[in-house]
């Protein structure tokens, strides 16, 4: 994943939690900000509770991995924020559960070639 297709800034991060309805599926809670930009942008949030520094940014790696294997539609800013459920799941399972809320929320615009 491409540094400028993330969101940096915790102001963004509190704007798009604050004033946008979540959308929870199995590990996963993601939060979606419509704009009129010619990007998009994916924010993640793997919290204190599952684990230490190394088992957060392996989640984080694994779910930029499964991200890049897609192709996204313009003009949103997406933030995922995992639950503690996710260290049960495999890597295949942890690949499903995303794309299928990623395309229940209509985002995936289609596959990588």
């Amino acid at each position: 994943m491409k540094k400028k297709n993330i969101v940096k800034k915790n102001q963004d991060y509190n704007r798009i939690i604050r004033n946008y309805k979540p959308y929870k599926y199995k590990e996963y809670i993601l939060y979606v900000e419509k704009n009129q930009e010619d990007t998009y942008h994916f924010g993640f949030s793997v919290g204190k509770k599952i684990g230490n520094a190394v088992v957060r940014n392996k989640i984080k790696r694994q779910i930029k991995n499964i991200l890049d294997k897609k192709v996204y539609k313009n003009g949103f800013n997406c933030i995922i924020i995992v639950r503690k459920g996710i260290l049960d799941l495999s890597f295949q399972e942890m690949q499903e559960d995303l794309w299928t809320v990623l395309e229940k929320i209509n985002i995936i615009k289609g596959e990588k070639s």
